[in-house]
C-alpha cells in the first residue's frame, strides 16, 4: 500500500509539472509583454509631448491676450476726449 501511495504521489507531481507552460511559450509571452510595455511607454511619451505642446500654446495665447489688452487700453485712452476744467 505504501508503494502504491508513493507511486501515485510521484505520478501526480510529474503530471503537475508537465501541465505548466513550455520554455517556448514562456519566451513568446515575455516577448508579447515587452512589446506591450514598449507600446505603453511610447503612448505615455506621446501624451506627455502633447501636454507640453498644449502648455506652450496656452502660454503663447496668454502673452498675445495680454499684449492685445494693453494695446486696447492704449487705444481707449487715446479715444477719450480730455476733460474740460
Amino acid at each position: 500500500m505504501k508503494k502504491l501511495l508513493s507511486l501515485l504521489v510521484v505520478a501526480g507531481m510529474v503530471t503537475f509539472v508537465a501541465c505548466g507552460p513550455s520554455a517556448e511559450q514562456k519566451a513568446e509571452q515575455a516577448k508579447a509583454d515587452s512589446t506591450r510595455i514598449a507600446d505603453s511607454l511610447n503612448q505615455i511619451q506621446m501624451d506627455a509631448q502633447r501636454l507640453a505642446d498644449s502648455v506652450k500654446m496656452a502660454d503663447s495665447v496668454a502673452k498675445v491676450t495680454a499684449h492685445a489688452d494693453s494695446l486696447a487700453k492704449g487705444l481707449i485712452k487715446e479715444a477719450k476726449p480730455a476733460k474740460k476744467k
